[in-house]
């Protein structure tokens, strides 16, 4: 294989943060939009971690080659942060899934005062301790936990690769 398109262990494993955490966030809209599930308040929390730290990895993968190292060391570590967000929120919603703790009381009703005419235009709102769909008795809260904890490991991995890398300089 011609070493002009072997990555380095930086990239690749950022890139494949990147490619996973996509592939994620599109999965969880598919779900909703195509698969008909409800998401509850923390299941839309738990989207925020991805929208705002792809944006940002996407950014680091484009620019690679023209990041000062400075830069780059704190972009990948603001990303990181997001992750491990992301892997506490994901844990937490399993949690209060599984019954470990309450949840939010966001998540137990709508909370207004209405007439029976609006009742018509209601969306449907789903308890956080509900579980909608489980895959070998892992919910999608769970899931989420789990991957995230891989892009994370990824992250850190990229970040370890690179400051590798810089020592043999």
């Amino acid at each position: 294989m011609a070493s002009s398109i072997l990555l380095p262990l930086d990239k690749k494993s950022a890139g494949l943060a990147f490619v996973i955490g996509f592939l994620t966030i599109a999965a969880a809209l598919a779900s909703q939009v195509i698969g008909g599930l409800v998401p509850c308040e923390l299941c839309l929390e738990q989207r925020w971690p991805y929208y705002y730290g792809l944006p940002l990895l996407l950014a680091v993968l484009v620019f690679w080659n023209r990041l000062p190292l400075t830069v780059w060391y704190i972009a990948m570590a603001i990303v990181t942060a997001i992750f491990i967000w992301s892997v506490y929120m994901g844990a937490y919603h399993a949690g209060v899934e599984w019954g470990f703790w309450p949840g939010p009381t966001a998540c137990t009703g709508v909370g207004e005062i209405m007439d029976f005419n609006a009742l018509n235009n209601m969306t449907p709102v789903i308890g956080c301790d509900v579980v909608q769909f489980r895959l070998a008795g892992i919910s999608l809260a769970g899931f989420n936990a789990l991957i995230s904890l891989g892009i994370v490991a990824l992250l850190l991995v990229s970040i370890w690769a690179q400051i590798r890398h810089n020592r043999r300089r």
